[in-house]
């Protein structure tokens, strides 16, 4: 387990998780972590509705939902979209919007 990916957080995500209470903070580090070593997380769905490869870890704590938006198809690096709060079943397209927008910048980024 000695090629870990790197982490790359895109605009507020990491201040964003920090903001998650602590057991959902330790779980989805322990998911990251996962990830990071080539293993999908325990609770993860895709998401293609904000493009190819984003896939989306779920944390269910104390009857709160958080979601973590990531893409991790670069051989070296994960980039972690968009962490937040759900509140209603549905994701809101405000954090769809921010999740595609990072996308778009990260495959901007990686292409150049």
């Amino acid at each position: 387990m000695g090629d870990e990916k790197s982490i790359y957080w895109v605009g507020s995500s990491y201040k964003d998780l920090l903001s998650f209470p602590a057991e959902a903070r330790q779980d989805a580090g322990y998911q990251l972590h996962r990830v990071q070593n080539g293993l999908n997380p325990e609770d993860w769905k895709p998401f293609q509705t904000i493009g190819s490869g984003v896939k989306e870890i779920r944390i269910n704590d104390d009857g709160n939902a958080f979601r973590i938006m990531y893409i991790a198809q670069f051989s070296e690096k994960i980039y972690v979209l968009h962490s937040f709060q759900k509140k209603s079943q549905k994701t809101r397209s405000k954090d769809i919007e921010i999740a595609k927008a990072r996308f778009n910048a990260v495959l901007k980024e990686e292409k150049s």
